[in-house]
């Protein structure tokens, strides 16, 4: 009998073997995957060089237009000191925030990385990191920004590499001298003196607790920022230092019952406006928080000839103004020396006393692109970091009135249109109060009158108040508002008719960006940039700017504001700029603008290549002094800016729009002229007849179908000699001394208006169906009394501003004959 047959163990059996050997081939697999994965990404990380741990600045460089240093943006306010040097309290709280296995690990946490990896694969994109002090410094060193898998492969790799080749208090010397704390701020020093005026080594436990806090989300949490998040967070980190045993229980209550006092900010980076903004932009585009120690090439719009004249007029002009003899605030030497003696008196940091000079801001920019060339936001940067350019929001005067006379125009009223320049009741727009006659205030002039009748290019080239009202009226305040924010103005305008004279805020930015559309055939630039393109040090692009247009107005509306503006400087508000302020030849508009009471003065002006603004005003509102008009204050400061500009951008003509055409107007009816307007004879025998017409731009749609309806045949040229004439006038049919009279029950010019002389009394119901006429209005009528006759008090002579003058005689030129196909830059 056989023997039986012995199975052979399980390890050789084949449902063992066969799993085994799979196991191990993929073993072998992943084996070789894994080395193959760790050589590479260690030989990328040996492409790194340590050396720059220790190069802690590396200044960004800022090029003009030109392709020109400007200037660096660089760490002023970064002190690398030594471990020995900071607070232990600092760095047990950055190692209890931040990376509680700090002294265990070797550069990486694996424990903390696992649990992020769960975290993000859950949510299907990286939402939470793990990274170790040793991770962020290789991040921040060797710019390590994207949120990728591959990324945080070589950090993990890279901070090994780091930890195999420094010790642990180096890594956290590096790590504190080189994070951004916000507000500006880098490194432990520079943060402890900053915040709390104090080196680092002298925290206190809260104090160095906050500043560990901020390395979460610098900016947002910074207590310049919001202080109670701070406070929030940093009693946060000490309940961590708690857990973690650096500090004791007690310890932390005592400091988390402290309030958090910080400093004011100061200005512990920018240099100027300009170098500030570029500051700004670059961090808003990028998202990049230390710019100014990645060595980055910034290129700009800046003109460097623009941007220096701007600030050596403005200051040079307002220094004028302050040594004036009507000048009763405080001047810019004057602050000066009290500065001096208050940081003599006050060695700590702190806040000074704040400047109450007076002030100014320009902004130039390109037309076509809308790229500042210069920007200057104050007298003095290292005083004020206060941008009066972008940030300041006054009323801009008559300057605003471009976008009134371009909303009626719009509008479709015809522009050789006559509007009253006459009183005005106050009431109506409310400037400067309640009462009194609309004219006495804002004027451009100190030898202001009204002259009844005028043209709008008159009324828009002396800044006619009481005709511009009137205008305004016609455009309807609410298409000067539509008008105004498609035109640039962000904020909303006060919608009541005061806005007409320009007495809403607005900022010297968007009222330069809205004057673009006059040069720019009705458009404008989306926005104003500063920043057109980011290179990194190996010349790699990361931003570039793209700017865009938008339409505003139709090219016709743009070219006869335009015109409007063009008559400013040759025989308006700002005719004086060739003769007192040598404005050379070249063609060049612009418009005036002195707010109520004299406390803000404004000129806005351009040619084909640039347009320019200039304010001067106080930070709190009041009047630099009586007689303060624009056209001495900021016109020579644009004088001389547009004057430096020349050289490099050279303007040229604006053509007029095939479809506008240039029309003779009557100047006594504001029509189409005849050819009997050619000539008008004056009331006086003893002045020349005068020229009766003018010429203007007019669309199709604007243009009147009637003609001059006054010096047409001989029965209408009869009525209007007859009219010049003293005519026979009819008697009264009464007795007016018989009659009884009448007590008055309140003014009739100023206060209540009890007989509705401006506003008519609402129609009643009851007797609109008596009448039946829908619009028929009951008139008051006043009763006599049975009292005796009050005493009539006889008028006194007024002044003569008072009186009621002749308006000047228009003596001009006979025009030569009408031709619609003359050249169209003929203005």
């Amino acid at each position: 009998m056989s023997e039986p047959k012995r199975r052979p163990p399980f390890f050789l059996r084949p449902w063992f073997t066969i799993p085994l050997l799979g196991l191990l081939v993929l073993g072998g697999a992943g084996a070789w995957f894994a080395l193959s994965l760790v050589r590479k990404y260690e030989k990328k990380a040996a492409e790194f060089d340590l050396g720059k741990l220790d190069a802690v600045e590396s200044a960004s460089v800022v090029y003009d237009r030109y392709g020109q240093v400007f200037g660096k943006i660089f760490i002023q306010n970064r002190e690398p000191v030594s471990l020995d040097q900071i607070s232990p309290y600092l760095v047990d709280a950055v190692v209890a925030a931040e990376d509680n296995r700090f002294y265990e690990h070797s550069g990486v946490d694996f424990f903390g990385i696992f649990r992020a990896v769960l975290k993000n694969t859950q949510a299907g994109r990286i939402r939470q990191g793990a990274s170790t002090v040793t991770q962020q410094l290789a991040r921040n060193v060797f710019d390590l920004r994207d949120r990728t898998y591959d990324r945080k492969i070589l950090e993990v790799f890279l901070a090994m590499r780091i930890e195999r080749s420094l010790s642990k208090s180096k890594i956290m010397e590096l790590y504190l001298n080189r994070v951004y704390l916000g507000g500006g701020l880098y490194g432990a020093e520079a943060a402890s003196k900053g915040y709390f005026g104090k080196s680092a080594k002298d925290l206190a436990i809260g104090e160095a607790a906050m500043l560990a806090a901020l390395l979460k989300s610098p900016n947002n949490l910074s207590p310049w920022h919001n202080l109670e998040a701070a406070r929030q967070e940093r009693d946060f980190v000490l309940t961590r230092m708690v857990e973690e045993h650096k500090i004791p229980p007690q310890v932390a209550e005592e400091a988390q019952q402290q309030p958090l006092v910080v400093l004011p900010k100061s200005h512990v980076v920018s240099q100027s406006y300009a170098i500030d903004l570029i500051r700004q932009q670059v961090q808003g585009e990028i998202g990049l928080e230390s710019i100014e120690s990645q060595g980055y090439r910034i290129y700009t719009t800046l003109d460097p000839v623009l941007e220096r004249t701007a600030e050596e007029s403005l200051r040079r002009e307002l220094d004028v103004v302050e040594e004036g003899p009507d000048y009763q605030h405080q001047r810019y030497a004057e602050y000066t020396n009290i500065l001096k003696s208050w940081k003599s008196a006050h060695p700590a940091p702190g806040a000074p006393p704040v400047p109450e000079y007076l002030q100014g801001a320009v902004i130039a920019v390109e037309n076509r692109t809308g790229g500042i060339l210069a920007l200057v936001g104050g007298r003095d940067f290292v005083q004020s970091e206060y941008d009066r350019a972008l940030q300041a929001k006054r009323p801009a005067g008559t300057a605003f009135t471009a976008l009134v006379f371009a909303a009626a125009l719009e509008k479709g009223v015809f522009p050789g249109s006559l509007f009253d320049d006459a009183p005005l009741d106050n009431r109506q727009v409310m400037i400067g109060g309640q009462t009194g006659i609309l004219g006495e205030w804002g004027v451009e002039r100190a030898d202001n009158r009204y002259e009844g009748a005028l043209p709008m290019r008159r009324i828009f080239a002396q800044s006619k108040n009481a005709a511009t009202v009137r205008i305004g009226i016609a455009a309807g305040l609410d298409g000067v508002l539509k008008l105004a924010k498609r035109a640039g103005i962000q904020d909303d305008l006060r919608p009541y008719p005061a806005t007409f004279l320009g007495s809403s805020d607005v900022t010297l930015a968007d009222l330069v960006t809205s004057y673009t559309i006059f040069a720019g055939n009705g458009s404008r630039p989306e926005r104003l940039m500063l920043v057109t393109k980011i290179e990194t040090q190996d010349e790699r692009e990361i931003y570039r700017a793209e700017p865009k247009r938008v339409k505003v107005i139709e090219p016709g509306i743009a070219f006869e504001v335009h015109s409007f503006l063009t008559e400013v400087m040759q025989s308006g508000t700002a005719s004086n700029a060739h003769q007192q302020f040598g404005l050379k030849q070249f063609p060049a508009a612009g418009k005036t603008g002195t707010a109520y009471n004299f406390t803000d003065v404004w000129f806005v002006g351009y040619d084909s290549e640039i347009t320019c603004g200039v304010w001067a005003g106080f930070d709190k509102p009041q009047p630099i002094f009586r007689g303060a008009f624009s056209n001495q204050i900021a016109l020579p400061v644009w004088t001389e800016i547009m004057n430096a500009s020349l050289a490099k951008q050279p303007p040229r003509e604006l053509g007029r729009p095939i479809d506008l055409k240039r029309v003779e107007v009557c100047l006594d009816t504001g029509l189409p002229a005849s050819a009997k307007c050619m000539l008008t004879t004056t009331a006086d025998p003893g002045l020349p007849a005068r020229k009766g017409t003018f010429f203007e731009f007019s669309t199709a749609k604007q243009l009147p179908k009637e003609t001059c309806w006054l010096h047409g045949d001989d029965t209408r040229s009869f009525l209007r000699t007859l009219r010049s004439q003293d005519a026979p006038r009819a008697t009264s049919a009464t007795n007016v001394a018989q009659a009884a009279p009448v007590i008055m029950r309140a003014p009739t010019v100023l206060g209540d208006d009890p007989y509705q002389s401006i506003k008519p009394r609402p129609k009643e119901p009851a007797q609109l169906a008596q009448s039946g006429k829908a619009d028929w209005t009951p008139a008051p009528r006043a009763l006599p009394v049975d009292k005796p006759p009050p005493e009539v008090r006889r008028a006194e002579p007024v002044g003569p501003l008072d009186r009621q003058q002749q308006p000047p005689p228009v003596d001009l030129p006979t025009p030569p004959p009408v031709d619609l196909n003359d050249d169209p830059t003929n203005l």
